[in-house]
């Protein structure tokens, strides 16, 4: 896939009518946002304890998919990334071994983070669906407690992932072909082949289309009532009455969460009572924002799969087991 940077003669848009971004957060959960700086200088590299053999660090996972980034566009453009981290490791020196707490230096404390998520923002790739402006993004997942930093240097996992960033409220829009959720590698090299592996096996203008789709279909009051509280019942079902459904894995709380923005939120509310696929996407998205970092990026994905297998059966008119007694609501005119 190449990346083609936008030319902004050819972009006939009503800048009026683009909802203008609100920052808030790519995720919540438990996270604290914090800058590469901060990741170079002031946090240790863990160790393979038995060969004391170094773990590609955190700092250097964001800094090697700026490269491939970089390499791919071809362009002299100033990438910003965004960070949260979460699961602080403080440490100490050795010659502040038994000394207390209170007594510590700044220089006698090490810290690491053991798991950190990143977003590498691209606006010069943008799109503008029903009112958003989305930019191209791509970032990645590390989390040390999946490595097992007590035996010898081995086979290290990342998560790497492209797709778009909605700029109202920075939910992340990733495809099923946008992710890749279980990357093994023993070097940078290999690394940095699978982050450009990646981009070149996304297809963003076929995401795009499927984005720009889910505008045209909506589902009533009554029928998200329904949707809801099969969601609820879906997570009682036995594994056997599971097996033909579609695998849900948004929890009892994020379930909640998007009942409250169906009726509340400033973007993405439903209007007189019936409510688009896409405005049910991004408050499905929204909710995501309390998933741990270890599965944010998964549950995102599911949450884009689901509101396209909805899509599909409004489509066709026919029922499942999430909607019943469908009638097409075809908004574009």
């Amino acid at each position: 896939m190449n990346l083609v940077l936008n030319n902004p003669e050819e972009q006939i848009i009503d800048e009026s009518q683009v909802v203008q971004p609100d920052r808030k957060n790519f995720i919540e959960a438990n996270t604290i946002q914090v800058d590469l700086e901060h990741l170079k200088n002031e946090c240790v590299i863990p160790v393979f304890a038995r060969d004391n053999e170094s773990t590609i660090s955190h700092y250097e996972f964001i800094n090697y998919t700026i490269d491939v980034i970089t390499n791919v566009l071809s362009n002299s453009i100033q990438l910003k990334e965004q960070i949260r981290v979460s699961h602080m490791i403080k440490g100490r020196i050795p010659s502040a071994i038994g000394k207390p707490v209170k007594e510590l230096l700044e220089h006698e404390k090490t810290l690491y983070y053991e798991r950190m998520a990143f977003v590498i923002e691209i606006p010069e790739i943008s799109e503008v669906i029903n009112g958003n402006r989305l930019n191209l993004s791509i970032g990645g997942v590390r989390s040390y407690s999946l490595e097992n930093l007590y035996g010898k240097k081995n086979i290290e996992r990342f998560k790497v992932f492209i797709g778009y960033q909605n700029k109202v409220c920075l939910n992340l829009c990733i495809s099923t072909d946008g992710l890749a959720e279980s990357i093994r590698i023993s070097s940078v090299g290999e690394l940095k082949t699978k982050i450009l592996e990646l981009i070149n096996g996304y297809d963003r203008k076929q995401h795009l289309e499927n984005l720009k789709e889910l505008g045209r279909y909506s589902i009533n009051e009554g029928q998200f009532a329904f949707l809801i509280g099969k969601m609820k019942m879906y997570q009682y079902l036995s594994k056997e009455e599971r097996k033909d459904l579609f695998q849900l894995s948004t929890t009892d709380s994020q379930i909640t969460s998007i009942v409250k923005d169906y009726y509340a939120d400033e973007f993405f509310c439903s209007t007189e009572r019936t409510i688009n696929l896409w405005k049910l996407y991004n408050i499905f998205t929204e909710a995501n924002k309390s998933t741990y970092i270890d599965n944010h990026l998964e549950r995102n994905v599911s949450a884009y799969e689901f509101i396209q297998y909805l899509a599909k059966h409004i489509k066709s008119g026919k029922p499942n087991w999430f909607l019943h007694n469908i009638n097409i609501a075809n908004t574009d005119n």
